[in-house]
């Protein structure tokens, strides 16, 4: 556990994103192992399928995934003032409000499927059968991807981010084997794929119970004993519930986005799929370390040392950007390459590299974006960044993809994603700058005394 109220920031900050960052790529792996097997020994209608699912995934666990956001504020809030008896106690709300949640999401998940799939002009024939089967797996198995990440969480709140490390690198090892042994040997296909993913994240989350039960002194996991309070999850919803519904909100955009994407055919598909892949990588180390402000803001909120956090968010936004443009830079040079290891198709290729020409020059936008968003969530004000955040999706990107589209041709839709971020910085910016944020930063605190 680490200790942010103390030293100099950019380095605990450093610290703190570089495990998350290489838990993240091991995570990444997951998707990117499915894509390439399933692009190269199953076709560039499967490659399809797997893109195409991820954003319907997306919007059904994205409302909890703003909670388990609050929980990770909250719980940073509790270690930094040293209230271990509410940090017990918020530890014990979220799993047990995991549990519930994942079995809605889970029956939701497996229902929705073919529904959400048809609204996004999804291909009918092989393309929407092998869609339909991901995502009807992976939500049957849903319960063991929420445990995974509500560990992440809660390490994370109590300054741990290298530790769910070790869990991902044995999951991800277990889903490379899985995914090349059920398509390769077992013939399963785009199910296989889906199961070997749902059987990693459950060792994974394994693993993470183990751990915390075994090394973390200030509670256990799934005890006897465990306590559910309504009150501490209103306060994680207060927090978190304005992530979530930006997350929903942003998901509900991006299908509508990928809407549009459909409605050009498999191979078009398969190369903005592809390129998603390839920009998971340069947008990893951006979320990595917007987790790792949040964290130390919500510490240093906790610890009431706001002298801290300006220093800590500069230097933080820095080191971002100077991440983005390199990786950009680099993604630009060799995209046709990576974009290789997924298919030789030449139309999907032709796509994915048209997509990088568009994405990557104005990426260091982005990281602008996340960073500030993340230390005014990490002070509890978490509704200007969801607006921040909707108003550059709904208000700019998704309608300027469409005009895009009907103005420059099915390529120049992708220019969305550009005026989108450049929205975004000029909501965020100046709400950043003009310090309206720190007023009630301690509102959250002092209601829990």
């Amino acid at each position: 556990m680490t200790d942010m109220t103390e030293g100099k920031p950019a380095k605990l900050i450093t610290r703190f994103a570089i495990p998350m960052l290489l838990g993240n790529i091991l995570q990444q792996m997951y998707n990117i192992v499915d894509s390439i097997v399933v692009g190269n020994f199953i076709g560039k209608e499967a490659l399809a399928a797997v893109g195409n699912s991820f954003v319907v995934i997306f919007l059904l666990v994205s409302l909890f995934a703003g909670a388990a956001t609050g929980a990770v504020i909250l719980i940073s809030q509790f270690f930094g003032s040293k209230q271990n008896e509410k940090l017990k106690l918020a530890v014990d709300t979220i799993y047990i409000g995991m549990i519930f949640a994942s079995i809605i999401i889970s029956l939701a998940g497996v229902a929705a499927a073919r529904p959400f799939l048809r609204f996004m002009h999804t291909p009918a024939g092989d393309t929407m059968e092998m869609s339909a089967t991901y995502l009807q797996t992976v939500f049957a198995g849903s319960v063991l991807m929420f445990g995974y990440n509500v560990n992440t969480a809660v390490l994370q709140g109590v300054g741990d981010s290298k530790s769910s490390l070790l869990f991902l690198a044995i999951a991800t090892a277990v889903n490379i084997a899985l995914d090349l042994i059920f398509v390769t040997v077992f013939d399963m296909g785009v199910f296989g794929v889906a199961l070997a993913t749902v059987i990693a994240q459950g060792v994974a989350f394994a693993f993470g119970v183990w751990y915390i039960n075994r090394k973390v002194k200030l509670f256990k996991l799934f005890s006897r004993n465990m306590k559910f309070s309504g009150k501490v999850l209103l306060q994680m919803f207060q927090i978190g519930l304005p992530a979530g519904i930006q997350n929903v909100l942003f998901s509900v955009g991006t299908i509508v986005l990928q809407r549009l994407v459909n409605s050009y055919g498999s191979a078009f598909m398969a190369g903005y799929g592809a390129t998603n892949k390839v920009d998971a990588f340069v947008f990893m180390p951006i979320v990595s370390f917007a987790t790792a402000v949040s964290a130390f803001v919500g510490q240093n909120i906790g610890a009431r040392r706001l002298d801290r956090v300006k220093q800590g968010v500069r230097s933080a936004v820095i080191i971002s950007v100077g991440i983005a443009v390199i990786s950009s830079i680099l993604v630009m040079i060799f995209g046709r390459y990576l974009l290789m290891a997924f298919t030789q198709d030449a139309d999907v290729l032709r796509t994915g590299t048209e997509f990088i020409k568009r994405l990557m020059p104005p990426y260091f936008l982005l990281a602008i974006i996340f960073m500030l968003n993340s230390a005014v969530r990490g002070a509890g004000q978490s509704v200007i960044p969801m607006i921040a955040t909707l108003i550059s999706l709904l208000g700019a990107r998704v309608p300027l993809a469409y005009l895009f589209d009907h103005l420059g041709g099915k390529y120049n839709i992708f220019w969305c994603y550009a005026a989108g971020w450049l929205v975004g910085v000029l909501i965020i910016v100046p709400y950043y700058l003009s310090g309206h944020w720190k007023k009630n930063a301690f509102r959250f605190l002092d209601e829990r005394k």
